[in-house]
């Protein structure tokens, strides 16, 4: 199932937060992990919400799928953090560091101390958000008037100062990603006004917009047997709207711009 190696020291952690829920964030993770390994990266994912275990069930179905067909598909190792503690936390990192050179992280939709652990372990920090006033009031508060940012939120506090301190602890900076899910195919003033205050709120916080996933049913659809959009010999009849949907896949994969991917293509 792997499709290549390529050699790293050190495994590159991508961590998908967001104390908001209902962002995409555990689909995009999924997707994310399993495009990765479809380049030809190790990879293995990190499901901390241990109640919903939405990444888990994912890559369980996925799994699954794989031994009913017979069927070659890339798949991530993964395993969920049963012991919601620190300790617990850096193991369950290493042991999966031990077979991968990117590790995704899936943090629940909520403040949660061992989220904000794994944050300060980010070499890509990643923010789903839906295209609204509503999602981005988490990191940026706007006028109600003129749509401009009138201050960062706490969120966005949080992340600073946990960049900052990984900076200091690591001495290495943090790529902040915020992803645009959801986005309405067809633009519309709200799209151009939110738009126009997170490209403000980046400039000010630092942080990188790049777009995220449609919304789109066939997301919902993959779910049960854990098929993602690089799976099309799977799918049976195929329209437009996948070959469209893969291709916003690649994109936004493209944007995060994970080291050794090229590389890891060439293996």
């Amino acid at each position: 199932m792997r499709r290549g190696k390529i050699p790293v020291t050190n495994p590159h952690f991508i961590v998908f937060a967001n104390e908001k829920g209902g962002t995409g964030k555990s689909t995009t993770a999924v997707h994310t992990a399993v495009a990765l390994a479809a380049s030809g990266h190790r990879v293995a994912a990190l499901d901390l919400d241990n109640r919903q275990r939405t990444t888990t069930r994912y890559l369980e179905n996925r799994a699954a799928t794989i031994r009913r067909t017979g069927t070659d598909l890339p798949q991530p190792a993964f395993e969920v953090l049963d012991e919601l503690s620190e300790t617990a936390l850096d193991a369950a990192l290493a042991r999966l560091a031990s077979q991968a050179d990117v590790i995704v992280v899936d943090t629940p939709g909520r403040d949660d101390p061992i989220a904000r652990a794994a944050i300060l372990k980010a070499d890509t920090l990643v923010t789903p958000m839906n295209d609204s006033f509503v999602d981005l009031d988490l990191i940026g508060q706007v006028h109600p008037d003129n749509f401009k940012i009138t201050k960062p939120s706490f969120y966005a506090e949080l992340i600073w100062n946990s960049r900052t301190q990984r900076a200091k602890s690591a001495g290495k900076s943090v790529d902040w990603v915020v992803l645009r899910n959801r986005m309405q195919h067809i633009g519309s003033h709200n799209q151009q006004r939110v738009g126009a205050a997170m490209d403000e709120l980046a400039r000010r916080v630092g942080f990188r917009v790049i777009p995220g996933l449609g919304e789109r049913v066939i997301y919902r659809e993959l779910f049960p047997k854990g098929l993602t959009l690089l799976d099309l010999k799977q799918l049976g009849e195929v329209g437009l709207g996948h070959i469209a949907a893969r291709q916003e896949l690649r994109e936004m994969v493209a944007g995060l711009g994970v080291p050794g991917t090229e590389a890891a293509r060439a293996a």
